[in-house]
C-alpha cells in the first residue's frame, strides 16, 4: 500500500508540471530584422562652441572661446563658410569668411551684442531614411518604432546637443511631428498615416507607426524630415578625436500592438555615424587678359565689316593703324582697316571695352578746336550721313563716303552679342565717331560681356576719306582702349 501512494504521488507531481508547461509556456526570444539601415542625408556634426570675446551689436567678428566654457568646439576648424550660425541672441546669421583658427566673420553684422560664453551653434541636419526587411510578421494593429538616441535635456529646442559622454547625448528633435514622416513598403502593409512623435528626456526620442492590416513580409522604408528636421548632435565634450566619427546606436523594433502593453516581435540596434565635414577650399585669382591684335591679309573680308581686302588695303598691327599717304576720294580697298580686340575674364560680372581719342585728327598733333570742312588744323570725325552720326549714335555711311569725309569706325563679331553694335544692323556701314577727350566726351562702350568669357572678340573696322582741300601735312590721334572686368 506503501508503495501504491508513493506511485500515486510521483504520478500526480510528473502531471501538475506537464499542465504547468502547457498553460505558462516559455516565452521566445525576439529575433532581428534583417538589412537594416540608417542613412542620414546629412552626417556632419553640428558645431557648439563659446564667444570668447563680448561683441557688441554691429560687430561682425566673431572670437571663439578657446578654454573654460561649455562648448566642445574651442577653435573655427568645423566651421566654414556658408554656415548659418546662431551667436548669443542672435539667429540665422551667415558665415562669411573663416579668418584663423579662432575668428570667423560674419556676412551681416550682430543684432544685438552677445557676452562672453554665449553660445556659437551652427546646425547640421538633414532627412533620415530607415529601412529593414521583416523577419518575422506584424500582425494588423500592429507597430514600428523607431528610438533615437537623446540628450536628458533640451533635446528638442532646435539647437544641437553636447555631452561629457555618447550615451548621454543625441539628436536635438526639433519640433518633428507627424507631418515630416511617411512610412512604406511591406507586403500586405498598411500603414496609418499618422505616427506617433514622442520627445525624450534620456531615454530616446520614439516614432511609432501602426498597420491596420498584416504585413507578412518584404522591405519597410520610414523617412523621417520635411519642413522639419532632426538636428545632428555636436562632439561631446571629452573623448572626441576630430576626423573620427561618433557612433551612436538606433534602435528599430516591431511589436504586436502598442510597445507600452504589447509585446515585442523584432528589433536591431544600429550604428549611425556622425563626423566633422571636409572643407574643400582653394583661391582662384581674379583674371582679365586684353589684346590687340594687327589685320594684314591681302584677301578675304574677315574681320573687314564687309570690305574685300587687296594688297593695297592697309595692314594694321597691335600699336597702329598707318593708312600712309592718302588721297582725296573714297576706295573701298585703301580706305578701309581693322584690328581685332580680344578679351578673356573669369570676371562673375563680366567686362567692358570702352574706346575714346584723344582728339581728332589733329596736323601734327596740333588740337582740333574746330572741325570745319579745310581746317588746316585736322582731319575731322566724318558725319556719316545727312542725319549725322556721333560718338553715341551710329549713322548708316555706306551711301557716299566721299560726300562725309573724315573718320569713322563701325565694329564686327566674332563672339555673338559681345560688340555694342554691328556694321550690317542698318545698311552696309552702320558707323560712329570716336568719342573726344579733347571736346570732353566721356568713353564709350564698344564691346562687353556679362559673365566669365574665354576669347570674346570685336574686330574694330576704321574708315578715313578726305577731301580735295586737306592741306598736306602729318594727321594723327591716339585711341585708348581700356577693358575692365567686373568681379
Amino acid at each position: 500500500m506503501k508503495h501504491l501512494n508513493l506511485l500515486l504521488c510521483a504520478l500526480l507531481i510528473f502531471v501538475s508540471f506537464q499542465s504547468y508547461f502547457f498553460v505558462n509556456p516559455a516565452k521566445l526570444n525576439s529575433a532581428a530584422l534583417t538589412s537594416v539601415s540608417v542613412t542620414l542625408a546629412n552626417s556632419r556634426l553640428s558645431y557648439y562652441g563659446e564667444v570668447g570675446t563680448a561683441s557688441l551689436a554691429g560687430d561682425s567678428t566673431i572670437a571663439i572661446r578657446t578654454s573654460g566654457g561649455s562648448g566642445p568646439d574651442l577653435n573655427s576648424t568645423h566651421l566654414f563658410p556658408g554656415d548659418t550660425v546662431n551667436v548669443g541672441p542672435n539667429g540665422a546669421k551667415t558665415v562669411a569668411t573663416i579668418i584663423d583658427g579662432t575668428n570667423f566673420a560674419l556676412s551681416t553684422p550682430l543684432t544685438v551684442g552677445a557676452p562672453v560664453g554665449g553660445s556659437i551653434f551652427a546646425t547640421q541636419s538633414g532627412v533620415v531614411t530607415v529601412a529593414f526587411t521583416l523577419a518575422s510578421q506584424i500582425p494588423a494593429n500592429g507597430y514600428l518604432r523607431i528610438t533615437i538616441p537623446d540628450p536628458a535635456a533640451n533635446g528638442n529646442d532646435g539647437a544641437p546637443n553636447t555631452a561629457a559622454t555618447l550615451a548621454l547625448n543625441g539628436w536635438d528633435l526639433n519640433g518633428v511631428s507627424a507631418t515630416d514622416i511617411t512610412v512604406s513598403g511591406g507586403t500586405g502593409c498598411n500603414w496609418n498615416a499618422t505616427e506617433t512623435v514622442t520627445a525624450g528626456t534620456g531615454s530616446g526620442h520614439t516614432i511609432d507607426a501602426t498597420t491596420t492590416t498584416a504585413c507578412t513580409a518584404g522591405t519597410v522604408t520610414a523617412t523621417i524630415g520635411s519642413t522639419k528636421n532632426l538636428v545632428n548632435p555636436a562632439k561631446i565634450s571629452a573623448g572626441h578625436s576630430v576626423g573620427t566619427a561618433d557612433y551612436y546606436q538606433w534602435n528599430v523594433a516591431t511589436w504586436d500592438s502598442n510597445p507600452a502593453t504589447g509585446a515585442l516581435i523584432d528589433q536591431t540596434d544600429v550604428s549611425v555615424a556622425v563626423i566633422e565635414g571636409v572643407l574643400i577650399s582653394a583661391t582662384v585669382d581674379e583674371t582679365l587678359t586684353f589684346s590687340i591684335a594687327g589685320v594684314s591679309a591681302d584677301s578675304g573680308t574677315t574681320g573687314t565689316c564687309g570690305i574685300t581686302r587687296t594688297a593695297s588695303t592697309p595692314d594694321s598691327s597691335s600699336v597702329a593703324v598707318p593708312w600712309g599717304t592718302l588721297s582725296p576720294g573714297y576706295t573701298a580697298a585703301t580706305h578701309n582697316a581693322s584690328q581685332l580686340l580680344t578679351v578673356t575674364t573669369n570676371a562673375d560680372g563680366g567686362y567692358a571695352v570702352t574706346a575714346i581719342a584723344n582728339d581728332q585728327m589733329g596736323k601734327d598733333g596740333k588740337a582740333c578746336t574746330t572741325t570745319e570742312d579745310g581746317d588746316e588744323s585736322c582731319i575731322k570725325d566724318t558725319a556719316c550721313g545727312a542725319s549725322p552720326c556721333s560718338h553715341t549714335a551710329p549713322i548708316d555711311w555706306t551711301a557716299d563716303p566721299s560726300s562725309y569725309p573724315g573718320l569713322g569706325y563701325s565694329l564686327e563679331e566674332v563672339t555673338t552679342g559681345a560688340a555694342s553694335f554691328e556694321y550690317n544692323d542698318t545698311g552696309t556701314f552702320y558707323a560712329k565717331q570716336f568719342a573726344d577727350q579733347q571736346a570732353g566726351q566721356p568713353a564709350q562702350t564698344i564691346m562687353t560681356e556679362a559673365g566669365p568669357v574665354d576669347t570674346s572678340q570685336v574686330y574694330v573696322c576704321y574708315r578715313i576719306d578726305i577731301t580735295v582741300l586737306q592741306p598736306a601735312g602729318y594727321y594723327y590721334n591716339k585711341v585708348r582702349y581700356t577693358a575692365t572686368s567686373t568681379f
